[in-house]
């Protein structure tokens, strides 16, 4: 390809994280280091290669990026909008130790917004993007900025410590206060001492009955060990897949009526079939593990407690569906999960129980909530920026580098071992007729034990609280499915949690979130908190989405304000079209999604207390100005 590439240099730092990920460089010329076609690399080292520069760094400079362009034949504006996509990548100078502090909605209501108050009245946050403020650049200070919900709603208040180096550290806190918050920027990744709970000693998962069995490892079983997962009965689920054969195993997957425990409940034996029959090679398996969904955190301890497990049956998905590899797709704010999953890897290589037939890889995300979306990812692998695609074709037909593609959740994968050692018709038993089995439930807010919870599909939402300490005292309403999902009242907590009762209700488990509210909670400030969070999440790609998550927001400020378009209830008309409009016109599930809960706080709580407009009433007001 004939670049025009960028003229300024990478320091030695960036070329050396560079060259560390793509090899060495070209010992004929101190500058040119080999070219991807040389190396039989390509673009979809893009994110890896920008990570790296971050990782060592702590930004991406315009000489790093002109290196990475040139080292992968990429064009520098291609180049910069994947930068510039990912909220954990950064294009402006920063320094080295930066702290994310998450203000989302579970920390929210753990206190988390007062304390972000307090530091921003203290410090200055920095920003995200090629506009943002950046002030900061003393490069061995420490400095801090928001983030979206860091997937330790269980351990809420949450911060995540990213310095970057030779030797880069992560690590996720938990039970965060204002004092080690301050004590932390003060002194940086020395003072991680003086925080609350870390993410290196996660709570154990619960479980509802001894019999159940995706969680029975989890804080039993060493993570770290091989021998110890196959002397607690590891490996055994990929023996009976090898003497049934691949037509065997999904047979029994179609047995169980497993469906997927990411949201859509697509069922899971149909997507194996329908790759296996695709007549074309290679073919992969995407374990889709960028668990972003505030008030999601399940994924995350089965990676950090039980990763063989992991690994044991993305192997079985390979083997039944043809695929030779397999890609995590793992969220970058999970760095424990990372190191469990890439030690489990190495370790089942070593034991030759991968890389022959089939072998895994780990690719980390970068802060794009968008990305788990299972085309999103796709792009993302393959070195671009993570906006979803059109459907059809399906992923099934042409997914990843446009081949075949099995794409499931961590819980959905996990499934797959005990329905192979009971078998499909006795994993089927459990739960309901059209719910089969058990599920994950992560439970936080305004509950006495928040955690994941292992029950039987078909348990009541007031069932889960009980096994969490109980019923929350002046329980004012519960959010089942995260942001993408929807409120319900306190006088509807015996509601079945079955994919058929909750449709039947009008709503979703969705991922799995049930985060409760008191009536200490600004329920107000909940609700604008999640418009925000769509807004800023929208990858932009349609208008109907990228407008209207912004006008959604907007909205909700004016009726905050007492600044509405016509009173309160033509303000929640405009919302409606908005959020019609989003739902009918949006690639993606997240455009389709982004009035869900907005619209059940309105109807269901009634939390703005204000009549609808008839449909046959118009809205003649001008375009509103943003309002941040």
């Amino acid at each position: 390809m004939d670049l025009k590439l960028i003229t300024a240099e990478p320091t030695t730092e960036e070329r050396v994280a560079v060259d560390a990920l793509l090899g060495a460089t070209d010992a004929r010329s101190s500058h040119v280091g080999f070219s991807a076609r040389e190396l039989g690399i390509g673009r979809h080292m893009l994110l890896p290669a920008l990570e790296a520069v971050q990782a060592r760094v702590g930004w991406i400079s315009e000489g790093a990026l002109g290196y990475v362009c040139e080292r992968l034949d990429v064009p520098p504006a291609d180049a910069w909008g994947v930068a510039t996509f990912y909220a954990l990548l950064a294009t402006t100078p920063r320094p080295r130790k930066v702290l994310h502090v998450c203000d989302d909605i579970a920390c929210r209501v753990r206190g988390a917004k007062a304390m972000i108050e307090a530091l921003e009245h203290e410090t200055s946050s920095v920003k995200h993007g090629p506009e943002g403020d950046h002030v900061v650049v003393d490069r061995d200070s420490t400095a801090w900025m928001h983030s979206p919900c860091l997937g330790m709603c269980d351990m809420a208040p949450a911060a995540l410590m990213i310095e970057a180096g030779e030797m880069p550290v992560e690590y996720s806190l938990g039970g965060v206060t204002l004092e080690s918050l301050r004590a932390l920027l003060r002194a940086g990744a020395d003072s991680s001492h003086s925080l609350g709970m870390t993410d290196s000693n996660p709570p154990i998962p619960q479980q509802g009955d001894a019999s159940l069995s995706l969680l029975k490892r989890a804080g039993v079983v060493d993570p770290s060990s091989l021998e110890a997962y196959r002397a607690a009965g590891g490996y055994k689920a990929l023996a009976r897949a090898r003497a049934l054969g691949a037509d065997g195993v999904i047979a029994e997957v179609s047995a169980a009526k497993l469906v997927g425990r990411g949201g859509a409940a697509f069922p899971t034996a149909r997507k194996w079939e329908s790759v296996r029959q695709q007549g074309i090679a290679p073919r992969y398996l995407v374990c889709n593990a960028d668990e972003s969904e505030p008030g999601t955190f399940k994924d995350r301890l089965l990676m950090t407690h039980d990763p063989f497990a992991v690994i044991e049956s993305m192997t079985i998905a390979g083997f039944a569906t043809g695929c030779t590899k397999g890609f995590i797709y793992l969220r970058a704010e999970y760095p424990l999960a990372f190191e469990r999953l890439s030690h489990a890897i190495v370790a089942a290589r070593e034991a030759g129980l991968l890389g022959r037939e089939f072998d895994i890889e780990i690719r980390r995300g970068a802060g794009a909530y968008i990305c788990g979306e299972e085309t999103a990812i796709f792009e993302s692998i393959e070195g671009k920026r993570g906006e979803p695609r059109n459907k059809p074709p399906f992923p099934a037909q042409f997914g990843l580098f446009g081949k075949p593609t099995v794409v499931n959740n961590v819980e959905t994968l996990v499934n797959v071992l005990p329905i192979l050692l009971n078998g499909g018709a006795a994993y089927a038993r459990m739960g309901t007729p059209q719910s089969t089995g058990t599920r994950l439930f992560c439970l936080s807010g305004a509950v006495a034990k928040p955690g994941v919870y292992e029950v039987p599909c078909g348990t009541t939402l007031r069932a889960l609280f009980e096994l969490a300490g109980g019923v929350p005292d002046r329980l004012a309403a519960v959010l089942l499915g995260g942001a993408a999902g929807n409120f319900i009242r306190a006088d509807e907590i015996d509601l079945p949690l079955t994919m058929e009762d909750t449709r039947a209700a009008g709503v979703t488990l969705g991922s799995g979130v049930v985060m409760a509210f008191d009536d200490s909670a600004d329920m107000h400030d909940i609700v604008r908190r999640i418009a925000a969070f769509f807004r800023d999440e929208s990858c932009g790609q349609c208008v109907p989405c990228r407008v209207g998550t912004v006008r959604q927001e907007e909205s909700l400020h004016r009726i905050a304000a007492g600044k509405t378009i016509g009173g309160v209830g033509r303000e929640l008309a405009l919302l409606e079209e908005i959020g019609a409009g989003m739902k009918d016109g949006s690639i993606c599930g997240l455009g389709q999604t982004a009035y869900s809960a907005v619209e059940s706080a309105v109807k269901r709580l009634g939390l703005y207390g204000a009549a609808t407009p008839a449909p046959s009433e118009t809205i003649d007001a001008p375009a509103p100005r943003y309002m941040s």
